[in-house]
């Protein structure tokens, strides 16, 4: 795609975000309601599957691009932003890692933009250290039986089929394998929605297997591929957290901009005084940063650097980029004072958001343990 086709899509997605999410997200968010509908629209745009083949249904955009859009929608509304995030990696075991045949018959499904993904990783004890998940797949003829409980499941209830992360093996890493099922499976239920501090638009709840037979041509890759599979999931997922943290960040920058320049104190615009400019100056800063850190490591991946090193540099931007937008939304609200802190005006939202993106696709503490180990070599 040409850079003037790249500047079209980050344009209609600029449009979509302002006409369609915009005027919608307080709404829904105060409801807890899913815009379903909204993902349909974007699917139907070419947005769910942005970064995969065009062959496939795809829309053949490098990583750097698709995260541009990621930020540009989370700008808008982070709800949506994080669907189109858990929707794209929903994607990713079978379009990195099924067989031709899988790839051939599922892929253009699952990329059309009709359907929703969710991914099955979280268990009730299991949370970052996924070599202790117990979710059990046992082969029985044409299907595989799977048992167990997967927490904080995102898009749980409204999602099209489910990524199974469980283990078809003995313990340990060498165990776990990959299963794609319908919604539909008989024996795949979920639980009710949980209560969140912020984003309560997107479901997320447990989803409970009990029996549920998914055949064995949905093990996506070999047995025992599971931990890979995962391992590039959270690559991508964290930079993807990383991007939407960044417009989040930007979008609650603006606003207090906005306001500082209009709200007047002691005759003058309360941005004039140097307490305030200065806490302007480095919330700018430290959305910049972050993006720059997002660009730098989506460049990397796209260029087919290492692993370890993609791996480092997304903890890194998944790391200080929701640290940002913590400290940004925080400071916003600070801005706006009073104000700030009703829902007159959309910051204090964006504050309770920006601590969800610190916490999933691995949390800060697991980004600093990741990034640590790397520098030693463990």
């Amino acid at each position: 795609m040409t850079s003037v086709e790249v500047q079209d899509l980050l344009a209609l997605t600029r449009e979509l975000a302002d006409e369609e999410l915009a005027p919608r997200a307080d709404d829904f968010e105060a409801r807890a309601e899913f815009p379903r509908e909204l993902l349909r629209l974007l699917g139907k745009s070419g947005l769910l599957s942005l970064p995969y083949p065009v062959e496939h249904g795809g829309g053949g955009q490098p990583y750097e691009v698709y995260l541009e859009v990621l930020e540009i929608l989370a700008r808008r509304w982070l709800c949506v932003a994080q669907s189109v995030n858990i929707h794209v990696l929903s994607c990713y075991g079978v379009a990195a890692h099924g067989t031709p045949e899988q790839r051939e018959e599922l892929l253009p499904a699952l990329l059309g933009g009709e359907l929703l993904g969710a991914n099955c990783l979280s268990e009730p004890e299991v949370g970052s250290d996924i070599s202790a998940i117990g979710s059990t797949a046992v082969l029985d003829g044409d299907d595989y039986v799977v048992n167990g409980m997967k927490s904080f499941t995102s898009h749980a209830g409204q999602a099209d089929f489910y990524n199974l992360f469980c283990r078809t093996g003995g313990p340990g890493v060498r165990g776990l394998s990959l299963l794609l099922a319908d919604a539909s499976t008989p024996g795949l239920s979920s639980l009710a929605p949980e209560k969140k501090m912020g984003v309560r638009s997107s479901p997320t709840a447990t989803v409970v297997l009990d029996d549920a037979r998914v055949p064995a041509s949905r093990l996506v890759g070999r047995p025992g591929k599971g931990f890979l599979i995962a391992m590039g999931l959270f690559d991508r997922g964290r930079l993807g957290i990383a991007a939407c943290a960044v417009g989040l960040a930007d979008a609650a920058l603006a606003h207090a901009v906005r306001y500082a320049k209009t709200r007047k104190q002691f005759g003058q615009p309360v941005a004039d005084f140097q307490g305030v400019g200065f806490l302007l100056a480095d919330m700018s800063t430290q959305v910049a940063a972050a993006r720059a850190l997002v660009r730098e490591a989506a460049r990397a991946l796209d260029a087919g650097a290492p692993a370890g090193e993609v791996t480092a540099m997304a903890s890194r931007a998944k790391l200080f980029a929701t640290e940002a937008a913590m400290r940004v939304t925080t400071d916003a609200v600070q801005v706006l004072g009073a104000y700030g802190y009703v829902q007159d005006h959309p910051v204090e939202r964006w504050m309770r958001e920006a601590k969800l993106l610190q916490i999933i696709e691995g949390t800060n503490q697991i980004q600093r343990l990741v990034i640590s180990r790397g520098l030693s070599g463990s």
